[in-house]
């Protein structure tokens, strides 16, 4: 919702009965429970012997989440449909949907803290400066401190990842979208649904394209490069960043999608349409995050 809605003028909100929480909360244990036992029986600390395999626990944890997500959400939009909504809960709607940005924010604030402490601390101790110096002639004798680090300890070598090409020209359809999902947001506030579709069906489009884009350049970083995960603190901190903000992407352009289903169906109005409002936010943070990956993965 844009605004308070003209529905119940009741100032608080008390929710009914439901039987998501307890379905979510079970299938976030199976999830989390198969993939420490996966993780267990691959590295050969516990076997499958009357067991369920981890691999299958973590699979039917991750379908049973997105079931109970989507059911869950359902019944979400029929209240909003339904004009059920006070304008408490609109506040309480954007405060979650804040706090869960600021979560965002910290989780990638860890990550890029990683990167900073390992090329502004690690790498110049092991390669001799400061007291800890000594590390550079007891664990890798022939180290040079300089990065990005494509040499390891057992001598393989790596090429590092550049900006150019596929690196810019996705920075150029993430800000493109970012664009084209405003456009969208503003013929929406118009009332004007055929441009808020077709805005839609852009943004979506050049969301789903930089995830193509990225396959493409983790094809070319493993089988012509020789960039890994394993490819040392390079490699496993180029793929972490990469990774998880095209799993981010990934969340934020189907999102996107499921709003522009309901776009089509009229279900987003000048007057209620927060759930726009709140993919609008993701997408836009992915794009924040992807510049500052762009800078300091790609380029520093």
């Amino acid at each position: 919702m844009a605004h308070a809605p003209q529905g119940n003028p009741i100032s608080y909100y008390v929710p009914h009965n439901s039987r998501w929480p307890i379905f979510a909360s079970l299938a976030l244990g199976t999830l989390v429970i198969g993939l420490v036992n996966f993780i267990q029986q691959h590295t050969g600390v516990v076997d499958n012997k009357g067991t369920l395999p981890g691999g299958l626990m973590f699979f039917a944890g991750v379908v049973g989440i997105i079931a109970v997500l989507t059911l869950w959400w359902r019944d979400t939009v029929k209240e909003s449909l339904a004009n059920m909504n006070s304008a408490q809960l609109d506040v309480s709607y954007r405060m979650g949907m804040m706090w869960f940005i600021f979560s965002e924010v910290m989780f990638f604030a860890a990550f890029f803290g990683a990167l900073f402490y390992v090329r502004m601390f690690s790498v110049p101790w092991l390669g001799g400066e400061g007291e800890k110096g000594i590390a550079h002639d007891i664990l890798w004798p022939n180290f040079q401190a300089v990065w990005p680090l494509t040499t390891t300890p057992g001598g393989e070598t790596t090429e590092a990842m550049g900006p150019l090409w596929l690196p810019t020209i996705n920075t150029a359809l993430l800000l493109t979208s970012s664009v084209t999902c405003t456009f969208a947001h503003h013929a929406l506030l118009a009332g004007n649904r055929k441009a808020q579709v077709n805005w839609l069906i852009l943004t979506v489009l050049l969301g789903f394209i930089f995830l193509i884009c990225q396959g493409m350049e983790y094809h070319h970083a493993y089988s012509e490069m020789g960039l890994t995960m394993g490819s040392g603190i390079y490699g496993s901190t180029f793929f972490l960043l990469t990774g998880f903000h095209g799993f981010h992407v990934t969340m934020g352009a189907t999102m996107l999608t499921v709003m522009l289903f309901r776009s089509m169906k009229g279900h987003l109005t000048p007057d209620n349409h927060f759930a726009f409002e709140a993919a609008a936010w993701y997408w836009h943070f992915v794009d924040v995050v992807w510049v500052f990956l762009y800078i300091f993965v790609y380029w520093v």
